[in-house]
């Protein structure tokens, strides 16, 4: 018999760097010439994005951000050694990674073994030094479990869930920093060296029609009035399908099993609807309310252009973790919702657990 923990967080970026850089990509945003300059002018930003972004461009507010952030991180790293899992299931995005024009699957389980990653390589590439003052060329070795993790692709496909698999990562590309950065985060306090539990990513093409358009991030509004788009991404009720099966398919071993859902909500570097300014914090407080009444048939009902519309694309981890979920019946024992203005994307946590855990 399994037993199983649910746990969702983020893994923003920027919170691997400096408070001083924290804000960045808002400040990047404002150099865009094409956004109008009223939408940039701070005198027409809410009271509270003012009071967020202060007089000196969020620094301030960066270390009230960045301890609400590992406060709920710490409760979820507790809730993860005290439940001691076998094994960590990552639902994570891939960023134009691992996957660019050659392929880009839907899903795709990363059957790797133990791999030595930079976990400050983004950071670098941004020009923002790492918040522990390591040596920006320091590594973190990710534990992997290959073997279980073949063992999970054949048993989703013989489900007649068609998934891809990797046994080896793309050549001179950076490790997929959505799981890279769930290691990170929680093992915050130690930059990511004190993680022993052993990983089988799952990437999720978050960024469906933007993967290739966008090179999974950035995109000036110039560039967006002429970009082709990709084909979508999967929808959330087919992740949340996804979430069902790989539920299904750790149910009947005898193994511990953490099941993680790595993403913030709404990135405001994808809303184009508020000129990438700010995130689409309405459209999150309907999805968390949801949540937090488990009514999974509205959540997973969500049609992927509100998804996309409201820059929630990375939230689809969210739908495989719910479907995992409701799947085994984990009970939602603990959530917060912490809302932002100005550091690009709001954050949730939760921790997910059965009601009588060995």
């Amino acid at each position: 018999m399994a037993y199983f923990l649910g746990l969702g967080l983020t893994h923003y970026p920027l919170l691997a760097g400096t408070d001083d850089h924290m804000a960045d990509l808002l400040r990047w945003t404002l150099t865009d010439p094409d956004i109008p300059a009223e939408a940039k002018d701070p005198a027409n930003w809410t009271a509270s994005m003012r009071a967020e972004w202060g007089t000196d461009g969020g620094v301030a507010s960066a270390a009230q951000h960045r301890k609400l952030l590992v406060d709920n991180l710490s409760r979820c790293r507790d809730a993860l050694d005290d439940f001691a899992p076998d094994v960590v299931v990552v639902w994570g995005d891939d960023q134009y990674e691992n996957f660019r024009e050659e392929v880009v699957p839907p899903f795709c389980v990363l059957a790797y073994d133990d791999i030595d990653v930079n976990p400050f390589e983004l950071m670098n590439h941004r020009g923002s030094p790492n918040a522990w003052g390591l040596p920006d060329d320091s590594t973190i070795t990710l534990r992997g479990d290959a073997e279980r993790a073949r063992q999970l692709a054949d048993a989703l496909i013989v489900r007649g869930f068609d998934i891809a698999y990797s046994y080896q990562k793309r050549s001179n590309a950076p490790f997929p920093h959505a799981i890279v950065n769930t290691q990170l985060f929680l093992d915050y306090h130690h930059a990511g060296a004190r993680f022993d539990y052993r990983i089988i990513p799952i990437t999720v093409n978050c960024y469906g029609q933007h993967a290739i358009a966008r090179r999974g991030g950035l995109a000036r509004f110039s560039a967006i009035a002429d970009e082709r788009l990709d084909p979508s991404g999967p929808t959330p009720a087919r992740c949340f399908a996804l979430g069902r099966a790989v539920a299904q398919a750790f149910r009947d071993t005898d193994l511990r099993v953490a099941l993680v859902a790595s993403s913030s909500w709404s990135h405001a570097f994808l809303t184009d609807k508020t000129w990438h300014i700010t995130p689409d914090s309405d459209a999150d407080r309907r999805l968390y309310q949801l949540l937090v009444d488990r009514d999974y048939s509205a959540w997973q009902a969500t049609p992927s252009r509100d998804i996309v519309e409201a820059g929630q694309h990375e939230m689809l981890n969210w739908f495989c973790l719910t479907g995992a979920a409701d799947e085994l019946g984990l009970d939602l024992a603990w959530s917060k919702l912490v809302t932002t203005d100005v550091f690009n994307s709001n954050k949730c946590f939760a921790v997910f657990q059965e009601g009588n855990p060995r």
